[in-house]
């Protein structure tokens, strides 16, 4: 049984670390701008 959780742990700690690792490890200056013709075109359609 403490093989089961111990394995069950290792599992989960490896999906942290991809999850964490595909959310942080891109672009050097975090996220992109807003792009600004998205907001042109919704103040078009006001």
């Amino acid at each position: 049984m403490t093989l089961l959780l111990l394995e069950a742990l290792g599992a989960l700690i490896i999906l942290v670390l991809i999850v964490w690792w595909t959310m942080f490890s891109g672009r050097p200056n975090g996220e992109l701008p807003p792009d600004e013709t998205a907001d042109k075109v919704d103040r078009e359609k006001k």
